[in-house]
């Protein structure tokens, strides 16, 4: 049994729990191009969905070793240039590629997100952590509204989630025993992982983080909370 008093701080997965990812990707790219003469038209739902596929594969090549640390910000814009040549969109400058990227930093919050998290702020600490670049996180965070109190992540431990080291850098950074953290997520395996480091845990619903997904519904066996939306966690914790 989860008791809030022994919380101190809240640490926030941000794609797909804070922010809609898909959609806002979707929606941006469409405009984008749309704009265009000749007009470019795609999928743009797909588009993003192989853009996010590349995501994982490109931080194992990190945490594995293969290659040293380097920003989202980084893999984001390599994966990015893979996926327009997948989808046969040429023509577009290096100034236009980079605005593309910077998607990521424009991605729009689930209608629950700011709200409730202002409610939780009142009585924790909020922290991304996330395995976005501080940039990445901040200038979203001015955008949308997002209340965090500080940014933390990959970056600031200079490994990317699942690895413990982002856990436990995290807690560490916020002087505090990772017991008092709760991580905040809507992916299963993303708990866990904290719970390994002592983190308690929050799962967050996010069915239509991408429509017609069958895994993440629910929260596995295990996980602190299970949170229909962040105001009913903020319920759940007495904000």
């Amino acid at each position: 049994m989860l008791d809030p008093a022994s919380i101190r701080a809240l640490t926030f997965d941000v794609f797909g729990t804070v922010v809609d990812w898909r959609g806002s990707i979707a929606r941006d790219l469409g405009e984008f191009f749309g704009r265009r003469t000749p007009r470019i038209e795609r999928d743009w739902a797909k588009v993003a969905d192989a853009w996010r596929g590349k995501y994982q594969p490109a931080m194992e090549r990190v945490r594995g070793g293969g290659r040293g640390f380097v920003k989202l910000d980084v893999l984001h814009l390599e994966n990015l240039r893979e996926v327009l040549a997948e989808f046969s969109i040429a023509g577009l400058s290096e100034e236009d590629i980079g605005h593309i990227n910077r998607v990521w930093h424009r991605l729009d919050p689930w209608p629950d997100s700011v709200v409730g998290m202002t409610r939780l702020k009142r009585r924790y600490a909020l922290a991304s952590l996330s395995n976005g670049n501080v940039s990445l996180i901040v200038t979203m965070a001015k955008r949308a509204g997002i209340p965090w109190d500080t940014v933390l992540g990959a970056e600031t431990a200079r490994a990317y989630k699942p690895q413990p080291e982002a856990y436990l850098r995290a807690a560490e950074m916020l002087c505090l025993a990772p017991a008092q953290c709760l991580m905040v997520a809507a992916h299963n395996a993303d708990l866990h992982a904290a719970a390994k480091c002592g983190f308690r845990t929050a799962f967050i619903r996010r069915p239509l983080e991408i429509p017609g997904k069958t895994h993440d519904l629910a929260a596995d066996p295990g996980i602190d909370l299970d949170c229909a939306d962040m105001n009913d966690l903020a319920a759940k914790l007495g904000c």
